[in-house]
Protein backbone atom coordinates (compact mmCIF):
# COMPACT_ATOMS: atom_id res chain seq x y z
CA UNK A 1 0.00 0.00 0.00
CA UNK A 2 1.07 3.77 -0.55
CA UNK A 3 1.39 6.91 1.60
CA UNK A 4 -2.43 7.71 0.45
CA UNK A 5 -3.82 5.05 2.38
CA UNK A 6 -2.19 7.30 5.18
CA UNK A 7 -4.40 10.10 4.85
CA UNK A 8 -7.95 8.96 6.21
CA UNK A 9 -8.49 12.41 7.49
CA UNK A 10 -9.04 15.50 6.31
CA UNK A 11 -6.01 16.65 3.92
CA UNK A 12 -4.10 19.79 5.25
CA UNK A 13 -1.43 19.89 2.87
CA UNK A 14 -1.05 20.69 -0.96
CA UNK A 15 2.54 18.74 -0.85
CA UNK A 16 0.27 15.29 -2.54
CA UNK A 17 -1.44 17.17 -5.17
CA UNK A 18 0.35 17.94 -8.86
CA UNK A 19 -1.14 21.22 -9.72
CA UNK A 20 -1.36 21.33 -13.35
CA UNK A 21 -0.44 25.23 -14.55
CA UNK A 22 1.26 25.06 -17.96
CA UNK A 23 0.81 22.71 -20.81
CA UNK A 24 4.21 21.00 -20.39
CA UNK A 25 3.06 19.57 -16.78
CA UNK A 26 0.13 18.21 -17.81
CA UNK A 27 2.07 15.13 -20.02
CA UNK A 28 3.93 13.98 -16.67
CA UNK A 29 0.77 14.57 -15.21
CA UNK A 30 -1.46 12.05 -17.53
CA UNK A 31 1.57 9.58 -17.21
CA UNK A 32 1.88 9.42 -13.35
CA UNK A 33 -2.26 8.15 -13.68
CA UNK A 34 -2.12 5.92 -17.00
CA UNK A 35 -1.14 2.88 -15.21
CA UNK A 36 -4.27 2.28 -13.83
CA UNK A 37 -7.36 1.41 -15.33
CA UNK A 38 -9.57 3.90 -14.24
CA UNK A 39 -9.30 7.68 -12.79
CA UNK A 40 -11.33 9.18 -10.44
CA UNK A 41 -12.99 12.28 -12.04
CA UNK A 42 -14.41 16.03 -10.71
CA UNK A 43 -14.63 18.76 -12.32
CA UNK A 44 -15.33 22.84 -10.84
CA UNK A 45 -17.57 25.09 -12.77
CA UNK A 46 -18.77 28.59 -13.12
CA UNK A 47 -22.22 28.59 -14.93
CA UNK A 48 -24.52 31.16 -12.92
CA UNK A 49 -23.92 34.23 -15.38
CA UNK A 50 -23.82 31.97 -19.15
CA UNK A 51 -25.92 29.08 -20.56
CA UNK A 52 -22.72 27.04 -21.58
CA UNK A 53 -20.75 25.80 -17.94
CA UNK A 54 -17.30 27.93 -17.84
CA UNK A 55 -14.99 24.85 -17.08
CA UNK A 56 -12.77 26.31 -14.62
CA UNK A 57 -10.83 22.69 -12.91
CA UNK A 58 -10.58 19.27 -13.61
CA UNK A 59 -9.16 16.96 -10.78
CA UNK A 60 -8.03 13.20 -11.34
CA UNK A 61 -6.51 11.19 -9.07
CA UNK A 62 -6.18 7.14 -8.52
CA UNK A 63 -4.14 4.85 -6.52
CA UNK A 64 -0.57 7.04 -8.13
CA UNK A 65 -1.54 10.31 -7.07
CA UNK A 66 -3.86 13.13 -7.05
CA UNK A 67 -4.07 16.07 -9.88
CA UNK A 68 -5.54 19.34 -10.01
CA UNK A 69 -5.50 20.61 -13.68
CA UNK A 70 -6.09 24.09 -14.36
CA UNK A 71 -7.71 24.39 -17.74
CA UNK A 72 -7.66 28.17 -17.88
CA UNK A 73 -3.97 28.08 -17.82
CA UNK A 74 -3.82 25.08 -21.04
CA UNK A 75 -3.71 26.27 -24.43
CA UNK A 76 -5.49 23.33 -25.40
CA UNK A 77 -7.62 20.36 -23.64
CA UNK A 78 -6.71 17.97 -25.83
CA UNK A 79 -4.64 15.75 -24.26
CA UNK A 80 -6.83 16.21 -21.20
CA UNK A 81 -9.76 14.97 -22.78
CA UNK A 82 -7.96 12.19 -24.61
CA UNK A 83 -7.54 10.81 -21.43
CA UNK A 84 -10.69 11.22 -20.18
CA UNK A 85 -12.41 9.87 -22.65
CA UNK A 86 -10.10 6.82 -23.56
CA UNK A 87 -12.99 4.12 -23.22
CA UNK A 88 -10.38 1.56 -21.76
CA UNK A 89 -10.26 3.58 -19.01
CA UNK A 90 -12.95 3.56 -16.09
CA UNK A 91 -14.37 6.84 -15.13
CA UNK A 92 -15.22 7.02 -11.31
CA UNK A 93 -17.87 10.32 -10.91
CA UNK A 94 -19.72 11.41 -7.76
CA UNK A 95 -23.40 12.24 -9.01
CA UNK A 96 -22.00 12.31 -12.46
CA UNK A 97 -24.53 14.09 -14.70
CA UNK A 98 -23.48 17.46 -14.22
CA UNK A 99 -19.99 17.08 -14.35
CA UNK A 100 -20.53 15.00 -17.28
CA UNK A 101 -22.12 17.66 -19.01
CA UNK A 102 -19.35 20.09 -18.72
CA UNK A 103 -17.17 17.51 -19.88
CA UNK A 104 -19.30 16.87 -22.85
CA UNK A 105 -19.29 20.50 -23.71
CA UNK A 106 -15.48 20.92 -23.69
CA UNK A 107 -15.29 17.63 -26.07
CA UNK A 108 -17.53 19.20 -28.49
CA UNK A 109 -15.87 22.39 -28.51
CA UNK A 110 -12.43 21.22 -28.91
CA UNK A 111 -13.64 18.50 -31.78
CA UNK A 112 -16.10 21.22 -33.39
CA UNK A 113 -19.27 18.36 -32.53
CA UNK A 114 -22.55 19.89 -33.62
CA UNK A 115 -23.45 16.82 -30.71
CA UNK A 116 -22.36 15.69 -27.27
CA UNK A 117 -20.45 12.67 -26.83
CA UNK A 118 -20.23 11.12 -23.13
CA UNK A 119 -17.20 10.04 -21.91
CA UNK A 120 -17.64 6.16 -20.97
CA UNK A 121 -17.40 3.69 -18.97
CA UNK A 122 -18.74 4.95 -15.68
CA UNK A 123 -18.50 4.26 -12.34
CA UNK A 124 -21.46 6.58 -10.27
CA UNK A 125 -20.63 6.61 -6.38
CA UNK A 126 -23.48 7.94 -5.82
CA UNK A 127 -25.90 5.10 -7.76
CA UNK A 128 -23.81 2.90 -6.48
CA UNK A 129 -24.71 3.65 -2.57
CA UNK A 130 -28.10 4.24 -3.50
CA UNK A 131 -27.56 0.60 -4.81
CA UNK A 132 -26.27 -0.38 -1.69
CA UNK A 133 -29.73 0.42 0.64
CA UNK A 134 -28.11 4.72 1.23
CA UNK A 135 -30.53 7.43 0.00
CA UNK A 136 -30.92 8.06 -3.78
CA UNK A 137 -28.99 11.54 -3.26
CA UNK A 138 -26.69 11.02 -0.93
CA UNK A 139 -24.24 13.69 -0.93
CA UNK A 140 -20.05 12.69 -1.67
CA UNK A 141 -19.52 14.08 2.21
CA UNK A 142 -22.11 12.19 3.81
CA UNK A 143 -20.97 9.01 2.29
CA UNK A 144 -17.17 9.28 2.42
CA UNK A 145 -18.41 9.71 6.58
CA UNK A 146 -20.35 6.48 6.43
CA UNK A 147 -18.11 4.22 4.02
CA UNK A 148 -14.56 5.36 4.96
CA UNK A 149 -15.00 7.90 7.77
CA UNK A 150 -13.70 10.68 6.59
CA UNK A 151 -14.42 14.07 7.57
CA UNK A 152 -14.45 16.39 4.69
CA UNK A 153 -13.76 20.59 4.94
CA UNK A 154 -16.64 22.71 3.83
CA UNK A 155 -17.23 26.26 3.05
CA UNK A 156 -15.66 26.40 -0.37
CA UNK A 157 -18.77 25.01 -2.58
CA UNK A 158 -19.77 28.58 -3.64
CA UNK A 159 -16.28 29.36 -4.26
CA UNK A 160 -15.62 31.89 -7.90
CA UNK A 161 -13.24 28.60 -9.36
CA UNK A 162 -12.48 31.20 -12.51
CA UNK A 163 -10.14 33.29 -9.93
CA UNK A 164 -6.87 33.27 -9.95
CA UNK A 165 -4.39 32.21 -7.93
CA UNK A 166 -5.90 29.31 -6.45
CA UNK A 167 -5.26 29.10 -2.70
CA UNK A 168 -4.03 26.51 -0.77
CA UNK A 169 -7.08 25.85 1.11
CA UNK A 170 -9.01 26.17 -2.65
CA UNK A 171 -6.72 23.19 -4.14
CA UNK A 172 -6.74 21.14 -1.31
CA UNK A 173 -11.33 21.88 -1.60
CA UNK A 174 -11.11 20.65 -4.85
CA UNK A 175 -8.19 17.84 -4.53
CA UNK A 176 -10.30 15.71 -1.99
CA UNK A 177 -13.00 15.19 -4.76
CA UNK A 178 -11.34 12.97 -5.79
CA UNK A 179 -8.06 12.13 -3.81
CA UNK A 180 -10.83 9.81 -1.51
CA UNK A 181 -13.08 8.97 -4.51
CA UNK A 182 -10.91 6.78 -5.67
CA UNK A 183 -10.67 4.39 -2.33
CA UNK A 184 -14.78 4.91 -2.46
CA UNK A 185 -15.27 3.64 -5.40
CA UNK A 186 -12.92 0.41 -4.39
CA UNK A 187 -15.45 -0.20 -1.59
CA UNK A 188 -18.35 0.29 -3.15
CA UNK A 189 -17.03 -1.60 -5.95
CA UNK A 190 -16.05 -4.74 -3.72
CA UNK A 191 -19.37 -4.66 -2.00
CA UNK A 192 -21.58 -4.41 -5.05
CA UNK A 193 -19.73 -7.15 -6.17
CA UNK A 194 -20.46 -9.17 -2.99
CA UNK A 195 -24.01 -8.75 -3.77
CA UNK A 196 -24.11 -9.28 -7.36
CA UNK A 197 -25.16 -5.72 -8.05
CA UNK A 198 -22.30 -4.47 -10.55
CA UNK A 199 -24.62 -5.40 -13.36
CA UNK A 200 -27.35 -2.99 -11.55
CA UNK A 201 -24.88 -0.17 -11.56
CA UNK A 202 -23.16 -0.45 -15.10
CA UNK A 203 -27.54 -0.41 -16.21
CA UNK A 204 -27.78 2.66 -14.47
CA UNK A 205 -24.36 4.45 -15.60
CA UNK A 206 -25.67 3.50 -19.05
CA UNK A 207 -28.60 5.67 -18.85
CA UNK A 208 -26.09 8.29 -18.46
CA UNK A 209 -23.82 8.16 -21.24
CA UNK A 210 -27.59 9.22 -23.56
CA UNK A 211 -25.93 12.24 -25.44
CA UNK A 212 -29.53 13.31 -25.29
CA UNK A 213 -29.61 14.05 -21.46
CA UNK A 214 -27.21 16.93 -22.15
CA UNK A 215 -28.49 18.82 -25.03
CA UNK A 216 -31.86 20.69 -25.45
CA UNK A 217 -32.56 21.67 -28.97
CA UNK A 218 -34.26 24.63 -29.36
CA UNK A 219 -37.16 23.15 -31.02
CA UNK A 220 -37.53 20.90 -27.77
CA UNK A 221 -36.72 23.24 -25.35
CA UNK A 222 -40.48 23.74 -24.31
CA UNK A 223 -40.56 20.08 -23.12
CA UNK A 224 -38.29 21.42 -19.64
CA UNK A 225 -41.35 23.36 -19.03
CA UNK A 226 -44.28 21.87 -16.70
CA UNK A 227 -47.89 21.89 -17.09
CA UNK A 228 -47.59 22.33 -20.93
CA UNK A 229 -50.44 19.31 -21.38
CA UNK A 230 -52.50 20.75 -19.75
CA UNK A 231 -52.81 23.84 -21.84
CA UNK A 232 -54.71 24.55 -24.86
CA UNK A 233 -53.38 23.51 -28.53
CA UNK A 234 -53.42 27.66 -29.15
CA UNK A 235 -51.66 28.07 -26.05
CA UNK A 236 -49.39 25.47 -26.12
CA UNK A 237 -48.12 25.71 -29.88
CA UNK A 238 -46.94 29.63 -28.61
CA UNK A 239 -45.37 28.44 -25.98
CA UNK A 240 -43.48 25.83 -28.38
CA UNK A 241 -42.54 28.98 -30.74
CA UNK A 242 -41.64 31.21 -27.79
CA UNK A 243 -39.47 28.59 -25.75
CA UNK A 244 -37.52 27.63 -28.93
CA UNK A 245 -36.82 31.56 -29.38
CA UNK A 246 -35.23 31.98 -25.85
CA UNK A 247 -33.28 29.02 -26.06
CA UNK A 248 -31.46 29.57 -29.23
CA UNK A 249 -31.31 33.55 -28.05
CA UNK A 250 -29.58 32.13 -24.85
CA UNK A 251 -27.16 29.98 -26.82
CA UNK A 252 -26.29 32.52 -29.02
CA UNK A 253 -25.63 34.89 -26.35
CA UNK A 254 -24.75 32.10 -23.75
CA UNK A 255 -27.02 33.58 -21.16
CA UNK A 256 -29.01 31.64 -18.94
CA UNK A 257 -32.38 31.51 -20.06
CA UNK A 258 -33.80 33.30 -17.52
CA UNK A 259 -32.28 36.16 -18.32
CA UNK A 260 -33.43 36.14 -22.08
CA UNK A 261 -36.96 35.43 -20.48
CA UNK A 262 -38.36 34.06 -17.43
CA UNK A 263 -40.38 31.14 -17.14
CA UNK A 264 -43.05 33.11 -15.66
CA UNK A 265 -43.05 35.73 -18.26
CA UNK A 266 -43.10 32.67 -20.90
CA UNK A 267 -45.81 30.78 -19.44
CA UNK A 268 -48.27 34.08 -19.36
CA UNK A 269 -47.51 35.22 -22.66
CA UNK A 270 -48.84 31.45 -23.73
CA UNK A 271 -52.03 31.62 -22.06
CA UNK A 272 -53.16 35.06 -22.74
CA UNK A 273 -52.08 35.02 -26.14
CA UNK A 274 -51.61 38.51 -26.79
CA UNK A 275 -52.13 40.67 -30.05
CA UNK A 276 -51.40 44.06 -29.56
CA UNK A 277 -48.31 45.79 -27.61
CA UNK A 278 -51.27 46.75 -25.69
CA UNK A 279 -51.87 43.48 -24.24
CA UNK A 280 -48.47 42.59 -23.91
CA UNK A 281 -47.55 45.40 -21.51
CA UNK A 282 -50.79 43.86 -19.44
CA UNK A 283 -48.61 40.55 -19.10
CA UNK A 284 -47.55 39.80 -15.59
CA UNK A 285 -43.92 39.71 -14.91
CA UNK A 286 -43.14 40.39 -18.45
CA UNK A 287 -40.66 43.78 -17.72
CA UNK A 288 -41.09 46.65 -19.75
CA UNK A 289 -37.85 46.77 -21.48
CA UNK A 290 -37.93 43.44 -22.64
CA UNK A 291 -41.56 44.21 -24.07
CA UNK A 292 -39.97 47.20 -25.53
CA UNK A 293 -37.15 45.21 -27.08
CA UNK A 294 -38.39 42.18 -28.44
CA UNK A 295 -42.67 42.77 -28.27
CA UNK A 296 -42.96 42.67 -31.65
CA UNK A 297 -41.12 39.51 -31.84
CA UNK A 298 -43.25 37.83 -29.34
CA UNK A 299 -46.26 39.07 -31.26
CA UNK A 300 -45.31 37.57 -34.41
CA UNK A 301 -44.05 34.05 -32.66
CA UNK A 302 -47.46 33.85 -31.09
CA UNK A 303 -49.56 35.00 -34.46
CA UNK A 304 -47.49 32.55 -36.70
CA UNK A 305 -47.89 29.19 -34.28
CA UNK A 306 -51.44 29.55 -34.80
CA UNK A 307 -51.17 27.68 -37.84
CA UNK A 308 -49.57 24.63 -36.15
CA UNK A 309 -52.94 24.08 -33.58
CA UNK A 310 -54.72 21.99 -35.03
CA UNK A 311 -52.03 19.24 -35.11
CA UNK A 312 -51.90 20.01 -31.69
CA UNK A 313 -53.44 17.38 -29.15
CA UNK A 314 -56.24 18.70 -26.82
CA UNK A 315 -55.66 19.92 -23.35
CA UNK A 316 -55.17 16.97 -20.86
CA UNK A 317 -57.46 17.58 -17.86
CA UNK A 318 -56.40 13.91 -16.39
CA UNK A 319 -57.18 13.70 -12.72
CA UNK A 320 -56.57 10.47 -11.05
CA UNK A 321 -59.51 9.19 -8.98
CA UNK A 322 -59.80 8.52 -5.37
CA UNK A 323 -59.49 4.72 -6.20
CA UNK A 324 -56.01 5.75 -8.35
CA UNK A 325 -54.49 7.56 -5.78
CA UNK A 326 -55.25 4.63 -3.23
CA UNK A 327 -53.91 2.24 -5.59
CA UNK A 328 -50.57 4.37 -5.79
CA UNK A 329 -50.63 4.82 -2.01
CA UNK A 330 -50.72 0.78 -1.05
CA UNK A 331 -47.87 -0.07 -4.38
CA UNK A 332 -45.32 2.52 -2.71
CA UNK A 333 -45.97 0.89 0.92
CA UNK A 334 -45.18 -2.30 -0.71
CA UNK A 335 -42.33 -0.94 -2.31
CA UNK A 336 -40.70 0.57 0.36
CA UNK A 337 -41.10 -3.21 2.14
CA UNK A 338 -38.97 -4.40 -1.20
CA UNK A 339 -36.35 -1.70 -0.55
CA UNK A 340 -35.85 -2.44 3.35
CA UNK A 341 -35.63 -6.19 2.52
CA UNK A 342 -32.40 -6.04 -0.32
CA UNK A 343 -31.19 -2.81 1.16
CA UNK A 344 -31.91 -0.39 -1.76
CA UNK A 345 -32.96 3.35 -2.30
CA UNK A 346 -36.49 3.02 -2.61
CA UNK A 347 -36.23 6.34 -4.97
CA UNK A 348 -33.92 4.26 -7.05
CA UNK A 349 -35.56 1.16 -6.94
CA UNK A 350 -38.89 2.15 -8.21
CA UNK A 351 -39.74 5.80 -8.50
CA UNK A 352 -43.58 7.02 -7.80
CA UNK A 353 -43.63 8.37 -11.11
CA UNK A 354 -43.67 4.83 -12.61
CA UNK A 355 -45.58 3.43 -9.67
CA UNK A 356 -48.03 6.69 -10.98
CA UNK A 357 -48.09 5.07 -14.73
CA UNK A 358 -48.85 1.84 -14.00
CA UNK A 359 -51.63 2.79 -11.92
CA UNK A 360 -53.51 5.89 -14.16
CA UNK A 361 -52.04 4.49 -18.02
CA UNK A 362 -51.25 1.22 -17.20
CA UNK A 363 -47.89 1.77 -18.71
CA UNK A 364 -45.66 -1.00 -17.54
CA UNK A 365 -41.64 -0.84 -19.10
CA UNK A 366 -40.35 -0.09 -15.80
CA UNK A 367 -41.42 -3.28 -14.07
CA UNK A 368 -40.65 -5.57 -17.30
CA UNK A 369 -37.20 -4.42 -17.82
CA UNK A 370 -33.84 -4.65 -16.82
CA UNK A 371 -32.91 -5.86 -12.94
CA UNK A 372 -35.78 -4.17 -11.52
CA UNK A 373 -38.01 -6.67 -13.23
CA UNK A 374 -36.63 -9.76 -11.05
CA UNK A 375 -36.07 -7.48 -8.00
CA UNK A 376 -39.83 -6.03 -7.78
CA UNK A 377 -41.42 -5.68 -11.08
CA UNK A 378 -43.36 -8.77 -10.82
CA UNK A 379 -43.84 -8.78 -7.19
CA UNK A 380 -45.41 -5.18 -8.06
CA UNK A 381 -47.57 -6.55 -11.19
CA UNK A 382 -48.81 -9.24 -8.99
CA UNK A 383 -49.81 -7.15 -6.17
CA UNK A 384 -51.49 -4.10 -8.25
CA UNK A 385 -53.53 -7.66 -9.87
CA UNK A 386 -54.72 -8.07 -6.10
CA UNK A 387 -55.75 -4.75 -4.85
CA UNK A 388 -57.87 -4.78 -8.44
CA UNK A 389 -59.36 -7.56 -7.29
CA UNK A 390 -60.57 -6.09 -4.14
CA UNK A 391 -62.80 -3.70 -5.64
Amino acid sequence: MNHYNDQMTTSTSTKDILHVTQDSYLTDALALLASADYVAVDTEFLREKTYFAKLCLVQLANESGVVVVDVLALSTLKPLLDFIYDSKRLKVLHAARQDLEVLSQAWQKNNLLSQPIIPSPLFDTQIAAGLLGLPAQIGYGDLLNQKLHIQLTKGLARTDWSQRPLSDEQLNYAADDVRYLWPLYKKLHDELQHQNRLSWLQAETALLEDPALYQTLPAEAWQRLKGTQQLQPQQRVALKALAEWREARAIEKDKPRGWILSDESLRHMSESLPKSMEELAHIHDLSEGIAKKSGETFLQLIATSQANAASELPANDFRPTSQQQSQVSQLMRKMRLIAEDNSISPELLMPRRHIEQLVFFNKRDAFVTGWRAEVIGKTMLAELEKIQSRR
